[in-house]
């Protein structure tokens, strides 16, 4: 069971949509709770979308993110002589 303290506004709409379907509030709230986490459960993360663009285009080097320790020393190595 749970109870939720919503806006007066909102619940109009939700009372509303209600009388509109001739159903009850609770089913109301209901489906769009099924679609807010079907929506979620389906939605892309920020780095989903960008992945293959990461790291890419600022040196062209596809391997920067990975490399990046061994290639600061080979850079120490060759400025010292080593």
């Amino acid at each position: 069971m749970l109870t939720v303290r919503l806006p007066e506004e909102m619940e109009r709409k939700i009372d509303k949509e209600a009388r509109y379907r001739r159903s009850t509030k609770t089913e109301v709230v209901k489906e769009a709770l099924e679609l807010y986490f079907s929506r979620k459960e389906n939605q892309a993360t920020p780095f989903e979308l960008g992945a293959e663009l990461f790291g890419r285009f600022g040196s062209g080097r596809e391997d920067s993110s990975t490399r990046y320790k061994e290639r600061l020393k080979e850079k120490i190595a060759g400025k010292t002589g080593r």
